[in-house]
Protein backbone atom coordinates (compact mmCIF):
# COMPACT_ATOMS: atom_id res chain seq x y z
CA UNK A 1 0.00 0.00 0.00
CA UNK A 2 1.86 3.25 -0.98
CA UNK A 3 2.26 5.96 1.52
CA UNK A 4 -0.04 8.82 0.06
CA UNK A 5 1.40 12.39 -0.05
CA UNK A 6 -1.32 13.48 2.72
CA UNK A 7 0.11 10.14 4.78
CA UNK A 8 3.76 11.05 4.34
CA UNK A 9 5.04 14.72 4.14
CA UNK A 10 4.81 17.85 2.22
CA UNK A 11 7.76 20.22 1.13
CA UNK A 12 6.30 23.63 0.31
CA UNK A 13 7.15 27.56 0.90
CA UNK A 14 5.53 30.77 1.37
CA UNK A 15 5.01 31.43 5.04
CA UNK A 16 7.00 33.26 7.78
CA UNK A 17 9.90 31.41 9.52
CA UNK A 18 8.05 29.56 12.49
CA UNK A 19 9.53 30.62 15.73
CA UNK A 20 11.56 28.89 18.26
CA UNK A 21 8.83 28.06 20.47
CA UNK A 22 8.49 26.42 23.76
CA UNK A 23 5.54 25.17 23.75
CA UNK A 24 4.70 20.98 23.78
CA UNK A 25 2.23 20.07 21.52
CA UNK A 26 1.35 16.41 22.79
CA UNK A 27 3.30 16.11 25.85
CA UNK A 28 1.42 14.29 28.35
CA UNK A 29 3.46 16.19 31.24
CA UNK A 30 3.83 20.00 31.93
CA UNK A 31 7.01 21.32 30.96
CA UNK A 32 7.19 23.38 34.26
CA UNK A 33 6.79 20.26 36.34
CA UNK A 34 9.12 21.03 39.46
CA UNK A 35 11.10 18.03 39.46
CA UNK A 36 12.69 19.17 36.54
CA UNK A 37 15.14 21.78 38.43
CA UNK A 38 18.82 21.29 38.45
CA UNK A 39 18.94 18.30 36.68
CA UNK A 40 21.23 17.47 32.54
CA UNK A 41 19.68 15.65 29.81
CA UNK A 42 23.03 14.37 27.89
CA UNK A 43 22.20 14.40 24.10
CA UNK A 44 24.53 13.02 21.78
CA UNK A 45 24.39 13.59 17.84
CA UNK A 46 26.11 13.86 14.90
CA UNK A 47 24.96 17.09 12.76
CA UNK A 48 25.66 18.79 9.47
CA UNK A 49 26.20 22.78 10.46
CA UNK A 50 22.80 23.34 9.59
CA UNK A 51 21.56 20.27 11.85
CA UNK A 52 23.83 21.93 14.77
CA UNK A 53 22.94 25.27 14.88
CA UNK A 54 19.01 24.20 14.85
CA UNK A 55 19.69 21.67 17.58
CA UNK A 56 21.55 24.27 19.21
CA UNK A 57 18.28 26.50 19.34
CA UNK A 58 16.11 23.92 20.32
CA UNK A 59 18.35 22.86 23.18
CA UNK A 60 18.22 26.79 24.31
CA UNK A 61 14.41 26.87 24.10
CA UNK A 62 14.28 23.34 26.39
CA UNK A 63 16.28 24.96 29.23
CA UNK A 64 14.66 28.62 29.04
CA UNK A 65 11.19 26.34 29.22
CA UNK A 66 12.52 23.95 32.41
CA UNK A 67 14.16 26.26 34.97
CA UNK A 68 17.10 24.36 36.78
CA UNK A 69 17.44 22.26 33.34
CA UNK A 70 20.44 21.94 31.34
CA UNK A 71 21.00 19.89 28.26
CA UNK A 72 24.19 18.83 27.32
CA UNK A 73 24.72 18.95 23.46
CA UNK A 74 27.46 16.46 22.31
CA UNK A 75 27.69 16.93 18.58
CA UNK A 76 30.29 14.11 17.28
CA UNK A 77 31.57 12.93 13.42
CA UNK A 78 28.71 10.52 12.07
CA UNK A 79 31.52 7.88 11.86
CA UNK A 80 32.44 7.71 15.12
CA UNK A 81 28.56 8.28 16.29
CA UNK A 82 27.25 4.58 16.58
CA UNK A 83 31.19 3.07 17.90
CA UNK A 84 30.89 5.94 20.53
CA UNK A 85 27.22 5.36 22.11
CA UNK A 86 27.81 1.48 21.85
CA UNK A 87 31.10 2.06 23.94
CA UNK A 88 29.18 4.10 26.43
CA UNK A 89 26.01 1.38 26.33
CA UNK A 90 28.65 -1.38 27.50
CA UNK A 91 30.05 0.79 30.27
CA UNK A 92 27.23 2.40 31.78
CA UNK A 93 28.01 5.83 30.59
CA UNK A 94 25.23 6.26 28.05
CA UNK A 95 23.96 9.00 27.17
CA UNK A 96 19.95 10.08 28.18
CA UNK A 97 19.24 10.86 24.61
CA UNK A 98 20.48 10.03 21.08
CA UNK A 99 20.03 10.17 17.74
CA UNK A 100 19.61 7.00 15.36
CA UNK A 101 19.21 6.69 11.21
CA UNK A 102 15.90 4.47 11.05
CA UNK A 103 17.56 1.56 9.39
CA UNK A 104 19.90 0.95 12.65
CA UNK A 105 16.99 1.70 14.76
CA UNK A 106 16.23 -2.06 15.12
CA UNK A 107 20.24 -2.88 16.54
CA UNK A 108 18.82 -0.91 19.70
CA UNK A 109 14.64 -1.09 19.74
CA UNK A 110 15.35 -5.32 19.72
CA UNK A 111 17.89 -5.42 21.89
CA UNK A 112 16.46 -4.02 25.37
CA UNK A 113 18.72 -1.02 25.27
CA UNK A 114 16.31 1.96 24.42
CA UNK A 115 13.54 3.36 26.66
CA UNK A 116 10.21 1.76 26.10
CA UNK A 117 7.98 5.27 25.59
CA UNK A 118 4.75 3.39 25.96
CA UNK A 119 3.81 5.19 29.28
CA UNK A 120 5.13 8.83 28.00
CA UNK A 121 3.63 9.19 24.45
CA UNK A 122 -0.28 10.24 24.55
CA UNK A 123 -2.58 9.54 21.88
CA UNK A 124 -2.79 13.06 20.18
CA UNK A 125 1.02 12.61 19.33
CA UNK A 126 1.49 9.34 18.45
CA UNK A 127 -1.88 9.40 16.30
CA UNK A 128 0.17 12.40 14.16
CA UNK A 129 3.32 10.97 13.38
CA UNK A 130 3.54 9.55 9.60
CA UNK A 131 2.36 6.16 10.41
CA UNK A 132 4.87 4.51 8.06
CA UNK A 133 7.62 6.38 10.48
CA UNK A 134 6.17 5.91 13.15
CA UNK A 135 6.10 1.61 12.86
CA UNK A 136 10.01 2.19 11.81
CA UNK A 137 11.08 3.01 16.04
CA UNK A 138 8.81 0.20 17.06
CA UNK A 139 9.68 -3.37 18.08
CA UNK A 140 6.99 -5.93 19.22
CA UNK A 141 4.43 -2.98 19.26
CA UNK A 142 6.14 -0.94 21.61
CA UNK A 143 7.85 2.62 20.95
CA UNK A 144 11.29 3.00 21.35
CA UNK A 145 11.83 6.40 20.12
CA UNK A 146 10.19 9.16 17.83
CA UNK A 147 10.67 10.37 14.06
CA UNK A 148 12.21 13.68 14.27
CA UNK A 149 12.66 13.99 10.58
CA UNK A 150 13.09 12.43 7.66
CA UNK A 151 14.89 12.91 4.09
CA UNK A 152 14.80 11.41 0.57
CA UNK A 153 17.05 11.87 -2.54
CA UNK A 154 16.08 13.35 -5.50
CA UNK A 155 19.17 14.38 -8.71
CA UNK A 156 20.97 17.57 -8.36
CA UNK A 157 22.02 19.02 -11.75
CA UNK A 158 23.68 22.03 -14.12
CA UNK A 159 21.44 23.42 -16.72
CA UNK A 160 24.26 24.54 -18.35
CA UNK A 161 26.05 21.30 -19.12
CA UNK A 162 22.66 19.34 -19.65
CA UNK A 163 21.87 21.82 -22.07
CA UNK A 164 25.72 21.76 -24.07
CA UNK A 165 24.47 18.16 -24.20
CA UNK A 166 21.76 18.62 -26.09
CA UNK A 167 19.40 17.87 -23.60
CA UNK A 168 16.87 20.48 -23.26
CA UNK A 169 14.08 18.85 -21.41
CA UNK A 170 14.42 18.08 -17.66
CA UNK A 171 11.54 16.23 -16.05
CA UNK A 172 9.13 18.74 -13.57
CA UNK A 173 6.77 16.28 -12.43
CA UNK A 174 6.70 13.02 -10.59
CA UNK A 175 4.75 11.82 -13.25
CA UNK A 176 7.25 13.12 -16.57
CA UNK A 177 10.36 11.87 -14.43
CA UNK A 178 12.95 9.68 -17.02
CA UNK A 179 12.67 6.06 -17.26
CA UNK A 180 15.53 4.37 -17.08
CA UNK A 181 16.34 4.07 -20.88
CA UNK A 182 15.94 7.74 -20.91
CA UNK A 183 18.20 8.44 -17.67
CA UNK A 184 20.56 6.16 -19.72
CA UNK A 185 20.56 7.98 -22.99
CA UNK A 186 20.65 11.60 -20.93
CA UNK A 187 24.02 10.16 -19.14
CA UNK A 188 25.52 8.67 -22.64
CA UNK A 189 25.19 11.95 -23.93
CA UNK A 190 26.34 14.10 -20.98
CA UNK A 191 29.26 11.75 -21.05
CA UNK A 192 30.19 12.64 -25.00
CA UNK A 193 29.96 16.31 -24.60
CA UNK A 194 31.91 16.74 -21.12
CA UNK A 195 35.46 16.83 -21.19
CA UNK A 196 37.64 13.46 -19.92
CA UNK A 197 37.76 14.69 -16.45
CA UNK A 198 34.19 15.82 -16.01
CA UNK A 199 31.50 12.52 -15.16
CA UNK A 200 27.80 12.81 -15.87
CA UNK A 201 26.67 11.99 -12.32
CA UNK A 202 27.51 10.52 -8.83
CA UNK A 203 25.61 7.86 -6.86
CA UNK A 204 24.78 8.47 -3.33
CA UNK A 205 25.45 5.01 -2.00
CA UNK A 206 28.21 5.22 -0.19
CA UNK A 207 29.64 4.00 3.37
CA UNK A 208 26.40 3.94 5.56
CA UNK A 209 23.76 4.56 2.82
CA UNK A 210 24.45 1.55 0.56
CA UNK A 211 20.59 0.87 1.55
CA UNK A 212 19.75 3.63 -0.72
CA UNK A 213 21.04 1.36 -3.69
CA UNK A 214 17.86 -0.64 -2.66
CA UNK A 215 15.79 2.38 -4.78
CA UNK A 216 16.85 0.65 -7.88
CA UNK A 217 15.59 -2.68 -6.20
CA UNK A 218 12.12 -1.36 -5.54
CA UNK A 219 12.25 0.58 -8.99
CA UNK A 220 12.62 -2.80 -10.93
CA UNK A 221 9.76 -4.35 -9.01
CA UNK A 222 11.72 -6.24 -6.68
CA UNK A 223 11.73 -6.35 -2.83
CA UNK A 224 15.14 -7.09 -0.33
CA UNK A 225 12.34 -9.65 1.79
CA UNK A 226 9.54 -11.11 1.66
CA UNK A 227 6.62 -10.35 3.00
CA UNK A 228 7.33 -12.49 6.65
CA UNK A 229 10.77 -10.15 6.86
CA UNK A 230 13.12 -13.17 7.10
CA UNK A 231 13.24 -14.53 3.97
CA UNK A 232 15.31 -13.02 1.05
CA UNK A 233 13.56 -12.31 -2.31
CA UNK A 234 16.35 -10.57 -4.10
CA UNK A 235 17.29 -13.33 -6.53
CA UNK A 236 14.92 -13.10 -9.62
CA UNK A 237 14.33 -11.04 -12.24
CA UNK A 238 13.99 -7.37 -10.83
CA UNK A 239 17.09 -8.14 -8.60
CA UNK A 240 19.28 -8.81 -11.78
CA UNK A 241 18.02 -5.93 -13.73
CA UNK A 242 18.27 -3.67 -10.80
CA UNK A 243 22.14 -5.13 -10.66
CA UNK A 244 23.07 -4.80 -14.29
CA UNK A 245 21.94 -1.66 -14.61
CA UNK A 246 23.68 0.04 -11.76
CA UNK A 247 26.96 -1.83 -12.18
CA UNK A 248 26.92 -0.53 -15.66
CA UNK A 249 26.93 2.77 -14.73
CA UNK A 250 30.41 2.16 -13.78
CA UNK A 251 30.98 -0.04 -16.87
CA UNK A 252 29.83 3.00 -19.06
CA UNK A 253 32.08 5.49 -17.00
CA UNK A 254 28.82 7.44 -16.24
CA UNK A 255 30.23 7.94 -12.62
CA UNK A 256 33.82 9.16 -11.79
CA UNK A 257 36.61 7.19 -12.14
CA UNK A 258 37.93 5.40 -9.02
CA UNK A 259 34.76 5.89 -7.52
CA UNK A 260 33.73 3.55 -4.50
CA UNK A 261 30.80 2.54 -2.63
CA UNK A 262 33.23 3.24 0.55
CA UNK A 263 34.21 6.93 -0.46
CA UNK A 264 32.91 10.33 0.05
CA UNK A 265 29.11 11.64 -0.24
CA UNK A 266 28.94 13.01 -4.05
CA UNK A 267 28.03 16.50 -2.85
CA UNK A 268 31.85 17.85 -3.17
CA UNK A 269 32.34 16.47 -6.64
CA UNK A 270 29.00 18.77 -7.56
CA UNK A 271 30.34 21.59 -6.44
CA UNK A 272 33.57 21.07 -7.77
CA UNK A 273 31.94 20.64 -11.16
CA UNK A 274 33.30 17.48 -12.09
CA UNK A 275 30.12 16.14 -12.37
CA UNK A 276 27.05 17.11 -14.27
CA UNK A 277 24.47 15.87 -12.24
CA UNK A 278 24.58 14.20 -8.83
CA UNK A 279 21.68 12.36 -6.19
CA UNK A 280 21.73 13.75 -3.18
CA UNK A 281 19.49 13.77 0.00
CA UNK A 282 17.66 17.28 0.67
CA UNK A 283 20.03 17.23 3.33
CA UNK A 284 22.97 18.19 2.03
CA UNK A 285 21.39 21.72 -0.04
CA UNK A 286 22.75 23.59 2.76
CA UNK A 287 26.45 22.59 2.12
CA UNK A 288 25.62 22.78 -1.63
CA UNK A 289 24.46 26.32 -1.63
CA UNK A 290 26.98 26.97 0.37
CA UNK A 291 30.48 25.33 -1.75
CA UNK A 292 28.59 26.77 -4.77
CA UNK A 293 28.59 30.01 -3.77
CA UNK A 294 26.35 31.46 -6.73
CA UNK A 295 29.66 29.58 -9.21
CA UNK A 296 27.04 28.44 -11.52
CA UNK A 297 22.94 27.87 -11.93
CA UNK A 298 21.82 24.66 -10.51
CA UNK A 299 18.28 22.94 -9.92
CA UNK A 300 17.14 19.37 -9.03
CA UNK A 301 14.97 16.82 -10.58
CA UNK A 302 12.80 13.31 -9.81
CA UNK A 303 14.88 9.53 -9.71
CA UNK A 304 14.43 7.63 -12.88
CA UNK A 305 11.66 5.32 -12.26
CA UNK A 306 11.32 1.91 -14.35
CA UNK A 307 8.24 -0.59 -13.19
CA UNK A 308 7.55 1.63 -10.36
CA UNK A 309 9.06 5.08 -8.97
CA UNK A 310 10.48 4.63 -5.65
CA UNK A 311 12.91 6.66 -3.22
CA UNK A 312 14.83 5.96 0.17
CA UNK A 313 13.80 6.35 3.50
CA UNK A 314 16.64 8.63 4.98
CA UNK A 315 15.74 11.07 8.39
CA UNK A 316 16.76 10.10 12.14
CA UNK A 317 14.61 9.06 15.41
CA UNK A 318 15.83 10.64 18.68
CA UNK A 319 15.74 7.71 21.41
CA UNK A 320 16.12 7.76 25.29
CA UNK A 321 18.41 4.90 27.02
CA UNK A 322 17.38 3.04 29.51
CA UNK A 323 20.32 4.69 31.50
CA UNK A 324 18.88 8.01 31.25
CA UNK A 325 18.97 9.02 34.72
CA UNK A 326 15.90 10.58 34.89
CA UNK A 327 13.53 8.58 32.15
CA UNK A 328 10.92 11.24 32.39
CA UNK A 329 13.02 14.01 31.72
CA UNK A 330 14.60 12.14 28.78
CA UNK A 331 10.73 11.59 27.71
CA UNK A 332 9.77 15.28 27.54
CA UNK A 333 12.70 16.63 26.03
CA UNK A 334 11.80 13.91 23.18
CA UNK A 335 8.47 15.58 23.17
CA UNK A 336 9.63 18.92 23.09
CA UNK A 337 12.21 17.92 20.15
CA UNK A 338 8.39 16.63 18.35
CA UNK A 339 6.15 19.00 18.95
CA UNK A 340 4.72 20.65 15.19
CA UNK A 341 6.21 24.17 16.20
CA UNK A 342 9.67 22.94 16.75
CA UNK A 343 9.92 20.25 14.67
CA UNK A 344 8.71 22.41 11.56
CA UNK A 345 11.65 24.92 12.83
CA UNK A 346 13.97 22.29 13.05
CA UNK A 347 13.21 21.05 9.59
CA UNK A 348 12.88 24.29 8.29
CA UNK A 349 16.42 25.13 8.76
CA UNK A 350 18.16 22.28 8.44
CA UNK A 351 16.23 21.72 5.23
CA UNK A 352 14.61 18.35 6.18
CA UNK A 353 11.38 17.05 5.71
CA UNK A 354 8.74 16.73 8.72
CA UNK A 355 7.06 13.42 10.09
CA UNK A 356 4.04 14.97 12.03
CA UNK A 357 0.57 14.52 9.60
CA UNK A 358 -0.44 17.64 10.62
CA UNK A 359 2.36 19.49 9.01
CA UNK A 360 1.31 17.57 5.83
CA UNK A 361 0.17 20.82 3.77
CA UNK A 362 1.83 23.31 5.52
CA UNK A 363 3.80 25.76 3.97
CA UNK A 364 7.70 25.47 5.26
CA UNK A 365 10.22 27.91 5.03
CA UNK A 366 13.20 26.74 4.22
CA UNK A 367 16.68 28.42 4.96
CA UNK A 368 18.06 26.95 1.46
CA UNK A 369 17.00 26.53 -1.87
CA UNK A 370 12.62 26.25 -1.05
CA UNK A 371 12.17 26.42 -4.56
CA UNK A 372 13.44 22.84 -4.34
CA UNK A 373 12.13 21.25 -1.36
CA UNK A 374 8.32 20.72 -3.39
CA UNK A 375 10.37 17.93 -5.76
CA UNK A 376 11.98 16.28 -2.18
CA UNK A 377 8.82 16.37 -0.91
CA UNK A 378 6.72 14.69 -3.66
CA UNK A 379 9.93 12.08 -4.01
CA UNK A 380 9.34 10.76 -0.65
CA UNK A 381 5.77 10.15 -1.36
CA UNK A 382 6.69 6.99 -3.80
CA UNK A 383 7.69 4.91 -0.76
CA UNK A 384 5.36 2.59 0.33
CA UNK A 385 5.16 1.19 3.63
CA UNK A 386 6.15 -2.44 2.66
CA UNK A 387 9.75 -0.61 1.59
CA UNK A 388 9.86 0.77 4.25
CA UNK A 389 9.57 -2.08 6.88
CA UNK A 390 11.86 -3.69 4.41
CA UNK A 391 14.54 -1.28 5.82
CA UNK A 392 13.68 -1.05 9.01
CA UNK A 393 14.12 -4.95 10.53
CA UNK A 394 16.09 -4.99 13.62
CA UNK A 395 19.06 -7.04 11.55
CA UNK A 396 18.88 -4.51 8.94
CA UNK A 397 22.44 -2.75 9.97
CA UNK A 398 24.03 -6.41 9.43
CA UNK A 399 22.33 -5.73 5.85
CA UNK A 400 23.41 -2.44 5.31
CA UNK A 401 27.28 -3.77 5.53
CA UNK A 402 26.81 -6.64 3.26
CA UNK A 403 24.91 -4.55 0.78
CA UNK A 404 28.26 -1.83 0.86
CA UNK A 405 30.75 -4.92 0.64
CA UNK A 406 28.77 -6.65 -2.04
CA UNK A 407 28.06 -3.88 -3.85
CA UNK A 408 31.93 -3.11 -4.36
CA UNK A 409 32.58 -6.55 -5.44
CA UNK A 410 30.63 -6.47 -8.25
CA UNK A 411 30.83 -2.87 -8.81
CA UNK A 412 34.72 -2.36 -8.80
CA UNK A 413 36.12 -5.73 -8.27
CA UNK A 414 34.59 -8.08 -11.21
CA UNK A 415 32.34 -10.18 -9.21
CA UNK A 416 29.16 -11.40 -11.15
CA UNK A 417 25.58 -10.36 -10.87
CA UNK A 418 24.75 -13.55 -9.53
CA UNK A 419 27.12 -14.25 -7.15
CA UNK A 420 26.29 -11.01 -5.75
CA UNK A 421 22.75 -11.42 -5.44
CA UNK A 422 23.08 -15.02 -4.44
CA UNK A 423 25.90 -13.89 -1.45
CA UNK A 424 23.31 -11.18 -0.40
CA UNK A 425 20.80 -13.25 -0.43
CA UNK A 426 22.29 -15.77 2.18
CA UNK A 427 23.51 -13.19 4.23
CA UNK A 428 19.76 -11.45 4.67
CA UNK A 429 18.70 -15.14 5.93
CA UNK A 430 21.96 -15.47 8.26
CA UNK A 431 21.32 -11.97 9.68
CA UNK A 432 17.55 -12.55 10.03
CA UNK A 433 17.95 -16.28 12.01
CA UNK A 434 20.06 -13.88 14.54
Amino acid sequence: MSVTRRQFLAGATGVAASTWLTGCGGFSKSSSDSSTSKKTVTFMTWASDAEASAFKRLASAFEAANSGVTVDLKIVPYAEMFTGVDAQLQAGTAPDVFRVDYPTMGLYSSTDQLLDLTGHLDSTLTSDFIPALYQAVQFDGKPYGVPHQTDTTCIVYQPAMLQAAGITSVPDSLGSAWSWSEFSDVANKLKASLGADVAPFAYDWQAAGAYRWLTWLFEAGGKLLESDLKTAAIVGAPGTKALEFTRSFFENEWVPKNTSIKGAYPDTVFISEKIAMSFVGDFLLPGIDDGVKNKFEWKATFQPQDARASSDLGGNALVATQQASDPDLAAEFLRFMVSADNMSAFCEEAVELPTLQSLVGEKLNYATRPDLMPIFAQQATTMTADDVAQVTVPFFGQINTLLADQLEQCFTSGQSVDDTLSNIANAVETAAKG
